[in-house]
């Protein structure tokens, strides 16, 4: 089913006056001057999926809107001879999906994803994997009123003001159904982390609204996805997993939406991703999250609240440990120092906003300027941290394994320095290696 569009007549006012300015001036210039006014034209048309694509050497690009015939992405660069099937996507598209609770958007989809190239006999080719999700259970219907007024907070009138056209059914591509791409993608990257390096990726919710998780809770030497999973909320404390899940209830039954925050962790990560000054590794991953639909906020390490604290504080001091390695004895720099990795496990904090689109009435604008009151309807979360979690762990793996590839390639192409770098030897023994 295709996105419908709505749009105005291009008008050619503007044309006529710059046309006949240009006459005007030109019966006004000197002989010795002359202007020329036309308006350049580019001899050929370039069309690129400009926003749509991460990564230099791990390239994704995703593709679909909210309530057009499926979404998806492809993945260019991905090494060859990898074992990948569906099901290693599947997985983490569950965890995305809608309909899983009663704190998530009602909306039934199975996001079955399927593979359609750059995999032959289970295993990758090294050309572009194309996987592909279809939308089953669009109501287009229910964005009527959205066609006309626009929701406040929401991306509706940012879009008619930069492209003069916009998909009105589901909010096109600024719905977080366009994620599902990051996070097929994702799946495929934590997997070439985990295999080749032993990296793991985990996130969990960290506060709703008012519900804040104390730091000191959670282990994050320890921390286990089965610990994350084991409520609908994605928290790994029982007991504060409830107050959140009664923090979401309270405002789902009044039409109305919370915010939180994601907590991520990276543990296993190699040493030496990232690069000085534009591409500091810290800088890729704020990037990343912040691309996600409804973040307004990103911290590593100790964020904020190392403000308050003086460098002798704040400094994590060098130790050497039993196998011979520099450590820290402290990770307020949050496993990065000078935007390039140091081994410790990297932490990260990503705000949510609340859901935009609520059943509350509120004041906004038409298409056509015109002051109105709308009550969206729709079916939409009420706080969107909980299917947040895997879109924060995709995103954050498609930085590192484009990182890993990059290091890979510049500094592991000679012997490095044994006195300072460790070699980048992928983790499967030899005989495990598919050839």
């Amino acid at each position: 089913m295709a996105s419908s569009l709505s749009t105005k007549p291009f008008s050619t006012d503007a044309l006529s006056a710059f046309a006949s300015i240009n006459s005007d001036l030109r019966s006004l210039s000197p002989g010795y001057l002359r202007l020329s006014l036309r308006p350049r034209l580019p001899k050929r048309l370039q069309i690129q999926a400009a926003g749509s694509t991460y990564g230099n050497h791990f390239r994704v690009t995703t593709y679909g809107e909210s309530h057009g015939g499926g979404v998806g992405c492809v993945i260019d660069g991905c090494p060859p001879r990898i074992p990948l099937c569906e099901a290693d996507m599947q997985m983490d598209l569950d965890r995305r999906r809608p309909g899983q609770s009663r704190i998530t958007t009602p909306r039934k989809e199975t996001d079955t994803c399927k593979i359609f190239s750059g995999v032959s006999e289970g295993r990758t080719t090294g050309t572009p994997i194309h996987i592909f999700v279809p939308n089953t259970d669009q109501r287009g219907n229910d964005y009527s009123e959205m066609s006309l007024a626009y929701r406040p907070s929401h991306a509706d009138a940012t879009y008619d003001m930069k492209y003069g056209v916009r998909s009105v059914q589901g909010g096109g591509r600024s719905s977080a159904r366009e994620t599902i791409g990051r996070v097929a993608s994702g799946a495929v990257a934590k997997k070439i982390l985990k295999d080749f390096s032993g990296t793991e990726i985990l996130a969990y919710v960290s506060q709703v609204h008012k519900v804040i998780l104390p730091e000191d809770l959670i282990n994050h030497d320890a921390l286990m996805l089965h610990q994350i999973e084991s409520n609908i909320v994605r928290c790994p404390d029982p007991e504060y997993a409830e107050k959140m899940i009664a923090a979401i209830d309270a405002v789902r039954v009044r039409g109305d939406s919370v915010g939180g925050v994601v907590t991520c962790i990276v543990r296993n990560c190699p040493r030496g991703l990232g690069s000085p000054v534009f591409d500091k590794l810290e800088a890729e991953l704020a990037k990343a999250v912040m691309s996600l639909p409804a973040t307004k906020g990103f911290q590593f390490g100790s964020g904020f609240a190392g403000t308050f604290l003086t460098g002798s504080e704040h400094n994590d001091e060098f130790y050497i440990d039993e196998h011979g390695k520099t450590r820290t004895r402290t990770n307020r720099s949050g496993g990065i120092q000078g935007g390039i990795s140091n081994g410790e496990i990297i932490n990260m904090r990503i705000a949510f906003k609340p859901t935009s689109t609520i059943a509350k009435k509120q004041h906004t604008v038409t298409r056509d300027k015109k002051e109105t009151e709308l009550i969206a309807r729709g079916r939409h979360d009420p706080c969107v941290v909980p299917r947040a979690v895997p879109m924060v762990e995709a995103v954050v793996a498609l930085v590192l394994v484009d990182q890993l590839m990059a290091q890979y390639a510049q500094c592991n192409l000679f012997p490095v320095n044994l006195d300072f770098q460790e070699p980048m030897v992928a983790a499967l023994s030899p005989e495990e290696v598919p050839f």
